[in-house]
């Protein structure tokens, strides 16, 4: 809006490159006034003026920015139609508030948002874009407020007399400001598409322009007319592009859960292109013993159908992950849930399962870039990761690879979207993004600054997801393990071990009831899988202790009649625990139980 604050001066910075020629067609046209032309829009035949405005379709709306569209019917005005532009939307419309007129008492709040203007008007300071301009002393209503929104209707002053000025200013040091930038005459056209207000367009005309005349208006009108439609559109675009990405956002997790031995960053950037959100994810997932499951996934796809598929994706992935089985093993289940989709959708996948007692990672990968590993004494290579095929293309199994990174060392993960670019192939991409991340101090790069310095050259067009594990030291405090001997005696010494840790924890009121659960759990062992082999005591949120063996059966309940000597083990630990479960490792097979810490 005309005559605002003073904050920003009111020129064409945004289109430096226009400022020359729009002053030299300003100039031009002053001369053919003073030369007796006349009116600049009355000198044009009824065919100029349509083929100005059928221009106008092509450099109007060439984007699905609201902003941008906006700028450029400002632009487009001056300085063929008038001096100085300014565009303002109203603030219910931004925030989705589609009321079709404004009809309330006093000012609506509205937003500016694009201006323009020739260099004789530099010193006319209105309402800098992007401010929000209902403020106490603007709360009279100009005839910009009473015509174009209240009623829809433009509003013309050819000649402006000196009580002009403050009709059409919202405060008086306004009017004062533009009287004294020599504006003589001034014009509103209400922005209307498909019957809803948008906002409103107004215009002004200095020192050596001639009045605004009733063609002039006429001719604002039907500019604004097809402008209107396409700031309509970018807005409705950007609404449906709102809708989505807060979909997607719904679909992936909203925090990740602190695990022994790692510190998890999780970002997901939006694209800013077109169609640009789609189906990428992460999921980080706490396992029993002190693992840690991460997974990045990316639905090939964009729009409403992709975000769809990978949300039932990962709903999948994470109750193959609570399974707490082997990376490969997840990824070939979820090649079959894949190929399951009415849809037919293909994905990639990398799955990484974080063991804290080694500080090693089993990864395994559908199709997916391989992940970048930063040692934490400066080198950053790719991880050396057999690339087996994307989910849903039915071809597998899966290798899976056992990498140790030492204390301080960064895994990184991420999707094609954090690489991708039309100016640069694969390889050149992924080669910036081992340099970046090498020169990205550890605050930065822990904290998701790869996502700023990934891309090339232009904004990025697709949606990236990145996923940063960084190795801490796991206390040796908290997590305690201990090889059992493969004999009878184990049981005694499993709980001789978890008798005097719980001690030095202060947590004696759990030993009785952990005894018990160690003693049926090294029982199971060395019955049914071959010995026990490691004793694991984890202090977290809970209480874990499990034990390993390389028995290939997982264990189940069984119901014990009253005659039966044995069977009732594990019907003990589901009632005494939290909850209790296993999972198949390389070597066999892993039994934990979950107890509650007291308060």
């Amino acid at each position: 809006m005309y005559g605002g604050s003073r904050k920003r001066l009111l020129t064409s910075r945004a289109s430096a490159g226009r400022s020359a020629a729009a002053h030299r067609s300003a100039a031009a046209r002053r001369r053919l006034d003073r030369s007796g032309g006349g009116d600049s829009v009355d000198r044009l035949t009824t065919r100029g003026r349509l083929a100005w405005l059928n221009t106008a379709t092509a450099r109007i709306g060439t984007t699905l920015d609201l902003e941008r569209t906006a700028q450029e019917l400002a632009e487009f005005t001056v300085p063929d139609l008038a001096d100085g532009a300014a565009v303002d939307i109203l603030e219910s419309i931004l925030r989705g508030n589609e009321g079709s007129r404004w009809t309330g008492t006093g000012v609506p709040p509205m937003r500016a948002t694009a201006l323009c203007a020739v260099e004789e008007l530099s010193s006319l300071e209105p309402t800098p874009v992007g401010e929000t301009f209902v403020r106490a002393e603007q709360q009279h209503e100009t005839l910009l407020h009473r015509y174009c929104l209240r009623q829809g209707r433009s509003v013309l002053l050819s000649r402006m007399r000196n009580d002009d000025f403050i009709r059409v200013a919202p405060t008086p040091s306004a009017a004062s400001q533009m009287r004294a930038a020599g504006v003589h005459s001034y014009m509103a056209v209400p922005l209307i598409a498909r019957g809803l207000l948008l906002g409103s367009a107004d215009f002004v005309r200095g020192p050596g322009s001639p009045p605004f005349s009733a063609t002039d208006l006429a001719l604002a009108e039907q500019l604004a007319s097809q402008a209107a439609v396409f700031i309509d559109n970018a807005r409705l675009y950007g609404r449906e592009r709102e809708h989505v990405v807060s979909l997607q956002r719904s679909l992936l997790p909203r925090a990740t859960p602190v695990t022994p031995g790692l510190r998890v960053h999780a970002e997901y950037a939006p694209s800013t292109a077109h169609r640009g959100v789609g189906g990428d994810w992460y999921d980080v997932m706490a396992l029993p013993g002190g693992r840690t499951a991460l997974m990045v996934g990316d639905v090939m796809g964009h729009g409403l159908s992709a975000a769809a598929t990978m949300g039932r994706l990962r709903t999948v992935a994470r109750t193959l992950m609570t399974l707490d089985m082997a990376p490969e093993r997840v990824l070939a289940r979820l090649d079959l849930a894949t190929r399951d989709l009415e849809d037919e959708q293909v994905a990639t996948c990398l799955y990484a399962v974080h063991d804290p007692a080694d500080s090693s990672y089993v990864l395994a990968s559908a199709g997916h870039l391989p992940p970048l590993l930063l040692d934490g004494r400066g080198a950053a290579d790719f991880v050396g990761l057999p690339i087996g095929a994307p989910l849903g293309a039915g071809v597998i199994p899966y290798d899976p690879v056992r990498l140790r990174v030492p204390e301080g060392g960064d895994l990184v993960m991420y999707t094609d979207g954090l690489v991708k670019s039309r100016h640069a192939d694969l390889d050149h991409q992924l080669d910036r993004l081992r340099t970046a991340a090498r020169d990205l101090a550890p605050e930065a790069l822990e904290g998701g600054g790869l996502v700023e310095c990934a891309p090339a050259g232009a904004a990025r067009f697709d949606e990236a997801v990145l996923l940063t594990a960084t190795t801490t030291k796991a206390g040796s405090a908290d997590l305690q393990v201990w090889p059992l001997p493969r004999e009878g005696r184990a049981a005694s010494v499993a709980r001789g071990l978890v008798r005097d840790q719980l001690a030095a924890w202060q947590l004696t009121e759990l030993v009785d009831v952990c005894e018990l659960v160690v003693s049926e759990l090294v029982g199971n062992a060395l019955r049914y899988g071959n010995g026990p082999g490691e004793l694991r005591l984890l202090r977290g949120d809970r209480l874990v202790v499990e034990v390993s063996d390389t028995g290939p059966d997982l264990p189940q309940i069984q119901h014990a009649e009253l005659s039966d000597e044995g069977g009732r083990g594990l019907q003990l630990i589901n009632m005494l625990c939290r909850r209790w479960g296993s999972c198949r490792t390389a070597t066999g097979k892993v039994v934990w139980a979950e107890q509650n810490l007291p308060d």
